[in-house]
């Protein structure tokens, strides 16, 4: 396996800027996954690295060597597609070995290798069916394997769970972590789906209009957005952003509906995480809604608020309240009652929210 190191890649199609100066660095056998919208440019990325598309600029660099220039078949790559791409008139033993047939591999090592991938994949009582006779997962297993055959320095995936149901993808989620796991491969992802990158990578790459947001780990990049972008589209639901301006000693949150302002006086350690947030200027107030606790009864720094709708999940509820003017998420047991029209009272823990400065759209507190 290898490292891959993208500096300054810059590609255009005519007027459009897909990818916008995009640095990026993948360690060797780390999971990277890029996520964002559609259209955000992560799909061309990956296949700039691969040698699909040709860049305008920058540089792609796996292990030692810059690749920039090479064809795909020089550099060492495995790419797997949203289709399974499985040839129809083949067996599942044929499809597995077609890579190492293509490159003049000696028979012997062809199956020992496909007999350790079809292991691995728990195919083996598919090998000789063709993939017409294969289920949705089956098809997915074997155009892994087909990857994992040659053995590459980096595997490239662009949203291959894409064609599964639900149950399935949860299921192939799981699988593809584990596997990446115990082959230690160097793995970029692509995906739209929040709760595969969160689940699935060492690293997110979040992209959106042709530039990188922000990179780390699942964990930072929940708990700490780097603006407002980052901050309303990963969770699920997203955070809650409300306009607002900081006093000396409490937030003063925005609203054309209220007549006077609703204040959240700053308490405790976040007076230091909001100190470089400037006094006065409009900022959002960024809040989980697992970060927003609610009462029946009255309690210090808890604010009456009204619920506007209730979504039962079965392991949580869902609250939409009203505070201030503003519709919030919030995320409770399920064995928190809530009607519709009801008065509540809820409190944020500001150890966990941010500010966001308006006009860059950055955060502007510490990070949580």
């Amino acid at each position: 396996m290898a490292s891959v190191r993208v500096r300054q890649l810059v590609k255009r199609y005519d007027q459009n800027v897909a990818v916008d100066r995009l640095d990026l660095e993948v360690e060797d056998g780390e999971f990277m996954v890029f996520l964002g919208p559609s259209g955000c440019g992560k799909t061309t990325t990956l296949r700039c690295i691969a040698g699909l598309e040709i860049p305008d600029s920058g540089e792609i660099t796996i292990g030692e060597e810059r690749v920039t220039d090479l064809p795909p078949a020089d550099r060492d790559i495995a790419f797997i597609f949203q289709s399974f791409s499985l040839y129809p008139h083949m067996t599942v033993r044929e499809n597995l070995s077609f890579p190492l047939r293509a490159v003049r591999t000696a028979q012997m090592e062809i199956e020992a290798r496909v007999t350790e991938v079809a292991r691995v994949l728990r195919i083996e009582r598919l090998l000789d069916r063709k993939p017409g006779k294969l289920s949705g997962g089956e098809m997915q297993r074997v155009a892994i394997g087909r990857a994992i055959v040659r053995r590459p320095r980096v595997f490239l995936m662009d949203e291959p769970l894409t064609a599964l149901d639900a149950k399935l993808r949860t299921e192939m989620r799981a699988e593809i972590k584990r596997l990446q796991s115990d082959l230690g491969a160097t793995t970029l992802y692509v995906t739209h789906d929040q709760l595969e990158a969160m689940s699935m990578g060492d690293k997110i790459a979040v992209m959106y209009g042709g530039l990188l947001q922000q990179v780390g780990t699942p964990t930072a990049v929940y708990d700490s957005p780097t603006n407002l972008f980052v901050a309303g589209f990963i969770g699920s639901p997203s955070m809650n952003l409300i306009p607002c301006r900081r006093k000396e000693e409490a937030l003063v949150l925005d609203s054309a509906q209220e007549t006077t302002p609703v204040s959240l006086p700053i308490h405790g350690d976040a007076a230091v995480r909001f100190a470089a947030a400037p006094l006065g200027a409009t900022l959002m107030l960024g809040v989980r809604p697992e970060d927003i606790a609610l009462s029946r009864e009255p309690k210090p720094e808890f604010l009456a608020v009204e619920v506007y709708v209730v979504e039962p999940l079965g392991s949580e509820n869902i609250l939409s309240i009203l505070l201030g003017g503003h519709l919030l998420k919030a995320r409770t047991a399920p064995t928190f009652p809530a009607r519709v029209g009801e008065t509540l009272f809820a409190r944020v823990d500001q150890t966990r929210a941010h500010l966001f400065d308006t006009q860059t759209t950055q955060r502007v507190s510490e990070a949580a």
